[in-house]
């Protein structure tokens, strides 16, 4: 697992979401972009902790393309048999997003999170890849008519929503819910970023999309 982190922070500033119809691949390192924030904010993470709470890994979205913070690599659920790389992603398949550079996997959980009081969503594990079934996030391609029309994988040019398979609620984010001095601090180390929360509907606020990344293909 760490080989292949390396492999792909070193391919990371050569990627770009060019060939968007494209399907995203098992293996394939992604950035996502949240959809209601105008496309500008990516889900993102690294070794920092929340101050309150589950106590775990902070994962936010931040303006800026650039990070190699902003990298989750596509794999296989929790519980489920490794899938092979380069194998398209279906719609309505569960997967785990592990974060590149700290290798802890997207979670949720029923912790409140810290502004909105919504759920918590941190990176979840030891630097191993490994965590459990609060790591699992359905890929939900259509969502009641929130999109154009429903397709059989997960395309790089659509947005979709990610659905915990613990909880049922959708990652989502907000571009009125940021931190800032009054609610973090004179000296937050994360001023200005988006908070990343389990969300209970499926809405304008739980639209991401691939934006660019290291594309994985047989």
């Amino acid at each position: 697992m760490k080989i292949v982190s390396a492999l792909l922070l070193l391919a990371a500033g050569l990627a770009k979401a060019d060939d968007d119809d494209k399907e995203v691949t098992c293996g394939s390192a992604i950035k996502l972009t949240h959809v209601e924030s105008g496309g500008n904010y990516y889900l993102m993470s690294d070794e920092r902790t929340l101050n309150s709470g589950s106590g775990q890994q902070l994962v936010t979205a931040v303006k800026n393309n650039k990070t190699p913070n902003g990298l989750w690599q596509v794999r296989e659920a929790h519980g489920e048999k490794v899938c092979e790389a380069g194998t398209p992603i279906k719609c309505g398949q569960m997967i785990r997003l592990t974060h590149v550079t700290t290798n802890n996997n997207l979670h949720t959980h029923g912790i409140k999170s810290p502004l909105s009081s919504q759920h918590e969503v941190t990176g979840f594990g030891k630097g191993e890849g490994d965590g459990d079934r609060g790591d699992n996030w359905k890929v939900v391609c259509d969502a009641g008519g929130y999109f154009s029309s429903p397709s059989e994988y997960w395309e790089r040019s659509k947005p979709i929503m990610l659905k915990s398979e613990t909880t049922g609620r959708y990652l989502g984010s907000s571009s009125s819910v940021q931190f800032t001095q009054q609610n973090c601090g004179r000296n937050c180390p994360i001023m200005n970023h988006q908070e990343v929360f389990g969300r209970g509907t499926n809405d304008h606020y739980t639209q991401w999309k691939v934006e660019m990344g290291v594309h994985l293909y047989k």
